[in-house]
């Protein structure tokens, strides 16, 4: 019988040598392997300032109503709530939108404070001014490589004789105003007019654009009186009591007539024209039926949304100021947003793009002209509570825009851009 033993220790040095490895394979898992390494982060984008100047000139003024007593913030509020709102898309491309504030006089030299604005890297600027201010700073403008965007001054010559190049327009010309208040009475048929208007030359600019408006489109101005500025108290009980007892003599003698067109935005007389006259008439113009750029009632087309946005951060409705200076600031935001840059000459060449558009909550998209960089619009026309109507109206046509049945044409124009 052969002895068990080689065998019996041959299996046990196998066993051994099994458990050992078993060992060694277990501490090897066991033992922390080298981590793979992560990815390297991508470096973030920078984030990039895009400075726009708002300049206005300002000083606080009275009115006949204290109801239209201007805001001290008109204007720059709606600024302020399109800034937001280029910022809320700018964030996700690295864009920041910041609007630098700068009050001066009303009869200021602006040119000083304006080169400060310039050498503080402000390439956008909204200028809230006058004719004449407005153009002692376009040519250092241009020079400079600066966008000026109008949303205050309403004068024709600024889009015509004295029009530049790198001056955009978003507030309505003073023709355009008067073409969309003048195509609402032709379409009611009211079409025999009287005019009256004031004596400072802003009343008297008015009231040619209403003289105007009446040869375009079919109006009869029967007869026109000046009401001058004596410089008496705009306010007092006893002033309500001579009024009352004035408007109606004053227009006394006037032919008869379908609407009393006021020209008075010095606010001198206008607004106590309604319910004074001397035949029961309705007033339109500076006062009773008002043409604007946007009505603080307005709530079609989205009205309601940027009304709404701008309240909760203004605490008022917004004006027709305010409008104009949230859709310059929005044409900017856009074409950052569109051309994903803040190049200033990428920007400039999307706002000149012929496809280039804004929504501004007005039923249709807006367009430059590009004979005077005036921005094409529609009129509301209101009363102090709602709008009754929007400009153009049913039935008046053009073979381009019917935008541009409002304000002086391209046919007309006297631009020469420069």
């Amino acid at each position: 019988m052969k002895s068990m033993v080689p065998n019996t220790l041959a299996v046990f040095i196998g066993l051994f040598l099994a458990s050992v490895n078993v060992c060694a394979v277990a501490a090897q898992e066991a033992a922390p392997q080298p981590k793979a390494e992560a990815p390297a982060k991508k470096p973030e984008k920078p984030t990039v300032d895009i400075k726009l100047g708002y300049l206005r000139a300002y000083e606080p003024q009275l009115a006949l109503s204290v109801l239209d007593v201007a805001p001290r913030d008109e204007g720059v509020a709606g600024a302020n709530v399109a800034i937001n709102d280029n910022n809320t898309t700018g964030k996700f491309l690295n864009q920041k939108f910041t609007l630098d504030v700068t009050e001066v006089k009303l009869d200021a030299d602006v040119v000083p404070v304006f080169n400060e604005m310039v050498a503080k890297g402000d390439r956008y600027v909204l200028a809230d001014l006058s004719a004449k201010q407005l153009l002692s700073i376009a040519d250092i403008a241009r020079d400079n490589g600066v966008l000026l965007f109008n949303v205050g001054a309403t004068d024709d010559s600024l889009r015509e004789e004295d029009c530049r190049i790198n001056v955009f327009h978003t507030a309505p010309t003073r023709s355009m105003l008067a073409d969309g208040l003048a195509q609402y009475l032709i379409w009611k048929q009211w079409r025999k007019w009287v005019l009256v208007y004031g004596s400072h030359e802003r009343d008297q600019l008015f009231a040619e654009a209403l003289r105007r408006s009446a040869t375009r489109f079919g109006g009869e101005i029967l007869a026109e009186k000046e009401f001058k500025d004596t410089g008496t108290a705009r306010r007092t009980d006893s002033g309500v009591v001579q009024i009352q007892r004035q408007l109606p003599v004053f227009m006394q003698d006037l032919p008869d007539h379908e609407v009393v067109l006021v020209a008075d935005e010095s606010e001198v007389f206008g607004t106590y024209v309604p319910f004074r006259t001397w035949i029961p008439r309705p007033v339109a113009g500076t006062a009773g039926l008002t043409p604007s750029g946007w009505h603080p009632a307005s709530e079609q087309w989205g009205g309601t949304q940027i009304q709404n946005r701008f309240a909760k951060t203004s605490g008022r409705r917004m004006l027709s100021k305010d409008m104009a200076a949230w859709t310059a600031v929005r044409i900017i935001g856009d074409a950052a947003t569109r051309t994903q840059s803040a190049d200033e000459k990428a920007i400039e060449a999307f706002i000149r793009d012929d496809k280039f558009s804004i929504a501004a909550f007005k039923g249709q998209k807006l367009t430059f002209r590009k004979w005077n960089w005036q921005l094409r619009q529609p009129i509301f026309l209101g009363d102090g509570r709602s709008v009754v109507s929007t400009s153009p109206q049913e039935g008046f046509l053009h073979q381009f825009s019917e935008l541009d049945t409002l304000g002086v044409d391209q046919p007309e124009t006297k631009c020469v851009l420069k």
